[in-house]
């Protein structure tokens, strides 16, 4: 069924270029979720020595919430489409709050990792009701700006979460990242419910349970399994249920395809048949990895090896940080206004750079250097994510903006999964080597870590030609999805006032 969904920017707003209040909202709550998804990797040593567990289980406090969010995001495409609005954003908030207290007052471990789960499963609506959001409310030529203010909560969220731990961590225990979070989310929730509107009208829509299931097998299996990958003596576990999941996977999209014919498929797949949209997938993909892996190394070398305490490690890594989130906005604004080709090709090439100069740390590598690579590799990905996100969802008709959001957040938890596990896999491999042949431990770490480095640099490279294939302006995709893909040219935006969906 058919709805019309207004695009409620003001003529004052669209005017003026600025963001919608409701986006506002909805980036503000974003923000705050997702930053719970890192928050806890600094947190690791004290949670070990509090709750008395192994360094495996302890990093499952950041694993079993990448692993929820790969479960319930495929799911979301279809829940969106059957709430309003305010409804979403009241069970996706109130479903964190609720994680969130488990969490602080957890007496176990295990009633820990129930209270992540409940969090990332509220976490995991929030990604996708902004982007379907901010699709349905902005104009085209508008978006470029508005999706600057989205990276920052996709994208900065995650990369501050190990400084704002290590801040908090410097004042107490580990519950104290939680005990900081709830009364945040409780204001944002509160203030959120009084001021957001609904956007467009719920539809009244079947899902198929099987898909639901096969899904949750497939990404849920395939994020697990990389996650064990990372664990030398569990390896050839975690290969095995990788490729169990990725199996499962294929399945799935072979029922996809077949409910796009004569049902109602739990993830439309039709959006991939847009070109820029799929690159766009693509190139999000290796930056994630990239962000990611980093994000697990950097803070590993400088406290196992250089011997950096966690606030000290926060601190050195937030001017980064930082950067990328304020110079959302102003990629935004230059994207709108020039187009993607200046702006997401230097990017790639500065992630590869970066990441090439950290495969010459040593055991004496000043920290400014240290630093300067950082801040290069956050602007850098910055200067990327915010024109690809703008360009894979721009090149969606409206009714697949869900589902396109959906399809996007599930590749970002499965991209920084395998980031993970892939850098930590490397590492480790090339460490242990070195150490049966002789090597001290620490430099046999060290040697470990360039290698990881080096090759999360060569997946930049491919990064960079992806990256050069992208279209310059938002394409303007097709008015039903029975009509084919417009061709891959430069098309300049459009606004529109009211979209079907």
């Amino acid at each position: 069924m058919r709805v019309a969904i207004t695009k409620r920017f003001s003529a004052d707003e669209a005017a003026e270029g600025r963001t919608p209040t409701v986006v506002r909202l909805l980036v503000l709550a974003t923000f705050v979720v997702i930053l719970n998804e890192t928050i806890m990797i600094n947190a690791i040593p004290r949670l070990m020595e509090s709750m008395d567990v192994t360094e495996q289980a302890a990093q499952w406090v950041s694993t079993a919430f990448m692993l929820t969010m790969a479960t319930v995001i495929p799911v979301t495409g279809w829940f969106l489409q059957r709430v309003s609005t305010r409804r979403a954003y009241a069970v996706a908030m109130s479903t964190f709050l609720v994680g969130t207290v488990v969490s602080a007052v957890a007496p176990t471990f295990a009633v820990l990792l129930a209270g992540r789960i409940v969090q990332a499963a509220g976490t995991a609506v929030m990604m996708p009701l902004l982007m379907t959001t901010l699709m349905a409310v902005v104009p085209s030529e508008h978006l470029g700006k508005v999706m600057g203010h989205v990276t920052l909560a996709m994208s900065t969220a995650p990369a501050l979460g190990p400084t704002v731990s290590g801040v908090i961590l410097q004042a107490g225990s580990w519950r104290l990242l939680f005990v900081v979070v709830l009364p945040i989310a409780a204001l944002v929730t509160v203030f959120g419910l009084r001021r957001l509107e609904n956007i467009g009208e719920p539809q009244v829509s079947s899902i198929d349970w099987i898909s639901v299931g096969v899904a949750t097998l497939g990404f849920g299996g395939l994020v697990y399994g990389l996650s064990l990958i990372g664990e030398h003596d569990r390896r050839s576990t975690g290969i095995g249920i990788a490729v169990a999941g990725l199996v499962a996977i294929g399945l799935f999209t072979f029922r996809q395809l077949r409910l796009q014919r004569k049902g109602t498929p739990l993830m439309d797949l039709r959006t991939l048949r847009y070109g820029a949209f799929t690159r766009s997938l693509a190139v999000m993909s290796v930056g994630f990895l990239a962000m990611m892996g980093s994000m697990i190394l950097l803070p590993l070398y400088l406290q196992n090896v250089r011997g950096l305490s966690p606030l000290e490690t926060g601190l050195l890594v937030m001017p980064g940080g930082l950067a990328m989130g304020l110079l959302g906005p102003t990629v935004g604004k230059a994207f709108d206004r020039f187009g993607s080709r200046g702006l997401v090709v230097p990017g790639s090439a500065g992630i590869a750079v970066a990441l090439f100069g950290y495969t010459q740390i040593s055991m004496t590598t000043p920290y400014g250097l240290i630093l300067a690579l950082h801040v290069i590799l956050m602007i850098s990905l910055a200067a990327t994510f915010t024109p690809v996100f703008t360009l894979g969802m721009g090149a969606l008709p409206s009714h697949l903006y869900s589902y396109g959001s959906s399809i996007l957040g599930t590749l970002q938890q499965v991209a920084a999964a395998f980031g993970t596990a892939l850098v930590v896999t490397v590492m480790s491999s090339r460490a242990t080597s070195l150490v049966d042949d002789g090597m001290a431990p620490i430099p046999a770490q060290v040697s470990g870590m360039k290698l990881a480095f080096g090759v999360a640099a060569a997946l930049a490279v491919v990064m960079i030609a992806l990256a050069a294939t992208l279209p310059r302006r938002v394409e303007t995709p097709p008015a039903d999805d029975t009509a084919e893909p417009t061709p891959e040219a430069d098309v300049e935006p459009v606004a529109d006032k009211c979209v079907t969906a």
